[in-house]
């Protein structure tokens, strides 16, 4: 079965993706992170990426969820906390680029880069966890069969 796109239509506000994970689409990168339930509020209060050291933490403790995940045979909640680690990095960056995380200017101009290396630093550490798990065969065994399965 063909990836389908990602469906933003669907009722994330009652669906429950542990009991009904053929509901759940991997989609790319990160898309659904901040609406999937029951994962999201579970995931979402380990996430923080002010430096290195939180960065640390925080991915040290959403990896510890993947791998709860894993021992659950919770494909979703692995994904999820796959899609936290890697919105650690992606922020970070954001926000090590362009300070105040914002990319744009008022006319939709792309802002000059204003390196900030304390969050540079956070994004490295995200990124370090995020290559382990797209390089966990398991997690991709996973993920192609849930693909295969349900899109």
């Amino acid at each position: 079965m063909p990836n389908r796109p990602f469906n933003y239509q669907q009722d994330f506000a009652n669906t429950n993706f542990r009991t009904h994970p053929e509901r759940y689409q991997v989609g790319r990168g990160e898309q659904g992170v901040l609406s999937v339930e029951p994962y999201k509020s579970e995931i979402l209060p380990h996430w923080r990426y002010k430096n290195a050291e939180v960065a640390t933490t925080s991915a040290q403790e959403i990896y510890a969820l993947f791998e709860q995940y894993r021992q659950q045979n919770d494909f979703v909640g692995m994904d999820m906390a796959r899609k936290f680690i890697q919105m650690g990095y992606t922020r970070a960056r954001r926000y090590a680029n362009h300070k105040g995380g914002k990319k744009y200017d008022e006319e939709g101009n792309v802002r000059p880069l204003d390196h900030d290396p304390v969050k540079a630093e956070a994004a490295g550490i995200f990124k370090e966890w995020w290559d382990k798990i797209r390089a966990d065969r398991d997690y991709v065994q996973r993920k192609q069969a849930h693909q295969k399965q349900w899109g």
